[in-house]
């Protein structure tokens, strides 16, 4: 009989759990450090949510990626007086170097600081220049047909005089052979610090139907003419000074003109399109992106090779190959735009709702671990209210159950 008691009262209860509904009670602690811990929580996450969420990351926004085009336009001439070339005049078809434009795209353009000629190259046979590889005593340190990786071109088989001293493996090749050892100092186009070059930058941010280009309103003929980009007087001029571009990204121009390097023309729009369309404005940085590690000084700087092709008085094809040195000035256009959206204002005020509904249960957590009076707290915090209208502590009620179902099974072992 009492077993069959206690399956019944523990069913009861199990129905009470089961089909019990819960509901908040209002319960005021006047504890001076439960208060301040749940006012400082409180403080803490709606400071969070007005600085962090909604002013820096504008989370009330929806956002779109900046799509863009550019165009450059560089000018500029240069007098050279060589013992080569003699007195030469470099206009932009000379030193903006057509090819390397369209290697690197659109956004992109290679300006000529210093150069190495060898003019009169023709297909023939010549000494090779001498290295490890290519210093022979006889013909038989020499192979017909053979190229060497670094060499300038196809062994004949005979090993001729280079000097009075050197002698090297003939080779089938444009000579006579470049000589690359020597740069000149300074650089032979140092003065194209002083050129110009006028950047036309076309945005759009296609989800908010915005565009826009870095000609602002204000920008006409007349200003174009007479404008060059400077950070406090001329901000918005799209006009640079390619010395300044260098010198504002930390570099000597005319060290940087010796080998050649890599300028980056940084152009950031990032805009909040809450505000009329005149405060979104670009704004111009400039750094230097190649590498300049004077620990690892491998291949410095940035060059090539090209050669201009004719015909000299004898019909014969002729050619004058220059290792070209130079900056390239890569432009790198980037830039968010934000408007508000009803979606992510209500998906990030449902997190901050959600966040601070955690600091009541963390502060009754503190409540009824960590303070002496914690079992109080308990027979206030929980209370079951029966059909009657009675109320009881609700852990007094899982007290009992746990209790008469341990005398219950005590009771059938002994029986």
């Amino acid at each position: 009989i009492s077993s069959a008691m206690g399956c019944k009262n523990c069913c009861s209860i199990c129905l009470q759990c089961l089909f019990g509904y819960e509901t908040n009670v209002m319960l005021v602690i006047n504890n001076k450090g439960v208060g301040a811990l749940f006012r400082l929580i409180q403080f803490m996450i709606i400071a969070y949510v007005a600085v962090y969420v909604c002013w820096i990351q504008r989370a009330y926004q929806d956002t779109d990626s900046v799509i863009s085009s550019v165009s450059t336009k560089v000018k500029g001439n240069i007098l050279t007086n060589t013992s080569i070339e003699g007195v030469h005049v470099w206009d932009v078809p000379e030193y903006v170097i057509p090819p390397q434009v369209s290697t690197f795209g659109e956004k992109s353009f290679f300006v000529l600081t210093n150069v190495i000629p060898t003019p009169g190259q023709t297909q023939s046979k010549c000494p090779e220049i001498p290295s490890e590889v290519t210093k022979c005593e006889s013909d038989s340190d020499c192979i017909e047909g053979h190229t060497e990786v670094h060499g300038n071109g196809v062994q004949t088989g005979h090993c001729v005089q280079y000097s009075d001293t050197i002698k090297t493996c003939e080779v089938h090749a444009w000579c006579p052979l470049e000589n690359d050892t020597i740069i000149p100092k300074p650089a032979l186009l140092g003065a194209a610090e002083h050129f110009t070059v006028l950047i036309k930058n076309n945005i759009q941010y296609p989800k908010f139907n915005f565009r826009k280009r870095n000609l602002l309103h204000h920008i006409n003929s007349t200003y174009l003419k007479n404008c060059t980009f400077d950070r406090k007087t001329d901000p918005h001029c799209p006009i640079f000074r390619l010395g300044h571009m260098v010198t504002e990204a930390g570099e000597d121009f005319s060290v940087m003109a010796l080998k050649g390097g890599i300028i980056g023309i940084l152009i950031d729009w990032n805009c909040d399109l809450e505000f009329p369309e005149r405060f979104c404005i670009p704004k111009y940085s400039f750094s230097r992106l190649d590498n300049k590690n004077p620990e690892n000084n491998v291949a410095p700087g940035y060059n090539f090779r090209f050669a201009k092709y004719y015909k000299n008085n004898k019909s014969i094809e002729t050619r004058t190959l220059i290792k070209a040195f130079g900056i390239r000035f890569d432009v790198i256009v980037f830039g968010m735009a934000g408007k508000f959206n009803i979606v992510p204002t209500i998906v990030n005020l449902g997190a901050a709702l959600a966040c601070l509904s955690l600091v009541t249960a963390i502060c009754d957590w503190v409540m009824l671990t960590c303070m002496k009076d914690r079992d109080q707290y308990a027979k206030r915090k929980f209370i079951h209210l029966n059909q009657n209208g009675d109320s009881s502590p609700l852990l007094h009620l899982f007290d009992n159950f746990f209790y008469n179902l341990l005398n219950n099974l005590f009771d059938n072992k002994i029986q």
